[in-house]
């Protein structure tokens, strides 16, 4: 009787499916490993909580909701066969910013061992994605409402899923996308701006992993695309040296999305020409509106049609939050001088001092707090100090500063005197500029 009653009371499983959390799988380095690709959904309501879907049925009974967006996260090559660190950040980030499923790729096996290796895996992995979405897409989800956001290697991923679907889907975001065996490919083989409706890029390696080439309707090149402030410039600083500029694109993307402070860029024909201040606005191509790094539509960009691969530069701080702004800075000489005569220039507020050292003529600086909350500007003149000849003991000029987009509503301040700069001596003066 005992017997029937405990067998009475045993409990039957329920068969109903439980979402339990997922992580990304581990590969062994040394072996190499076959392809597996597998998809992981966090939501608003679980961020923390990667849900493992594969098939129709296990997408319906999941938390993808087909009314939000969808962003789709590609991770590029993974040497020892790790989880991406940035993983959990960036979905976070993209979850404080708005509503929405976020899918994680996890193709750590394939993508770990050597480079060439990940490299041959990348079309039948963009094929696995690929029909992922056409599951999607027969839910009922809009191909305009995806966002594929592929880093390194994963911004060629996500190119090549955009062809697939014939350039439809809705957007793909290239962080850092590689440039080793994608330099010279051809834009079927690479990230291009046919491969979706919006396709933008951010570069901040392309001496190195990086590529140097435009591939997307906006290309950010941050900091001239290479040598990222704060970022190690000798080899004794082991891994960090390798990889600091290359991660610096995401680490920016989700600063973007997580801080209210704008990082802005300004077409330009090349990184030269926007240090020396010669492209000060966004009046051409983009009609005024500046493109911004984040998840605005079409970066904020007000166009019905986009032209495709425009450059577009911008400075940044060595850390979070990364974004400074930038003004343009002039002091003209009086009297021609026939050597090169160097300035510094410092930016003061309550809290923060600002400077750059530069030749005369038109420069930018950038700053970490809005233009309209300097309170003086400090000039120092800085004679070559050369044992055969005295330079100048003092030089006179005109001083001029804007903060940028110089649109027509904006307008240059230039003090109504010149200025006398003594040699090493700091000259002071207040700015007038209110803010909005």
């Amino acid at each position: 009787k005992e017997k029937m009653m405990q067998k009475d009371n045993t409990q039957i499983p329920d068969p109903r499916p439980v979402n339990l959390c997922s992580d990304f799988q581990r590969a062994n380095f040394l072996r190499g490993s076959k392809l597996r690709v597998r998809f992981l959904l966090f939501s608003s309501s679980r961020p923390s909580c990667g849900e493992l879907i594969f098939a129709d049925d296990d997408i319906r009974n999941s938390s993808f909701n087909s009314s939000l967006e969808t962003k789709i996260i590609i991770h590029g090559f993974r040497a020892l066969g790790t989880k991406p660190s940035w993983i959990e950040g960036l979905v976070r980030a993209i979850l404080h910013s708005r509503q929405a499923n976020v899918i994680a790729v996890d193709w750590v096996y394939g993508s770990t061992g050597t480079y060439p290796s990940a490299v041959e895996n990348v079309t039948q992995l963009a094929l696995s994605i690929s029909h992922f979405i056409s599951k999607l897409l027969a839910l009922g989800v809009s191909g305009t409402s995806i966002h594929i956001i592929g880093v390194s290697l994963g911004a060629h991923v996500g190119g090549l899923v955009g062809h697939f679907h014939g350039g439809q889907l809705g957007r793909i975001t290239g962080l850092d996308p590689a440039g080793p065996r994608y330099t010279q490919a051809s834009p079927e083989e690479r990230l291009d701006p046919g491969d979706a409706l919006f396709v933008e890029a951010i570069h901040t390696d392309a001496d190195n992993f990086g590529i140097r080439i435009p591939v997307g309707h906006i290309d950010y090149f941050v900091n001239g695309g290479k040598d990222q402030p704060g970022c190690p410039r000798f080899i004794s600083a082991g891994y960090k040296y390798l990889i600091c500029d290359h991660m610096r694109a995401v680490h920016l993307y989700v600063s973007a999305l997580k801080h209210s402070c704008p990082i802005v860029a300004f077409p330009c024909t090349s990184h030269q020409d926007f240090l020396n201040g010669q492209c000060l606005d966004c009046v051409d191509p983009f009609m005024v509106s500046c493109p911004r790094i984040g998840l605005l539509e079409q970066a904020g960009v007000n166009m019905r049609k986009l032209p495709k691969e425009v450059k577009v530069y911008l400075m940044t701080s060595s850390s979070a939050p990364f974004c400074v702004h930038h003004s343009l800075v002039e002091f003209h000489l009086q009297k021609r001088r026939n050597t090169v005569t160097n300035l510094e220039i410092t930016f003061c507020s309550n809290s923060t001092k600002d400077t750059k050292q530069q030749s005369i003529g038109k420069r930018l600086l950038a700053h970490r707090l809005p233009f309209c909350q300097i309170n003086n500007v400090t000039l120092k003149y800085l004679p070559r100090d050369r044992f055969w000849k005295k330079d100048e003991s003092s030089i006179t000029g005109k001083f001029c500063t804007a903060s940028l987009p110089l649109a027509s509503n904006r307008t240059v301040f230039c003090l109504p005197w010149n200025l006398t700069l003594p040699s090493n001596t700091a000259i002071s003066f207040e700015v007038p500029a209110a803010c909005a």
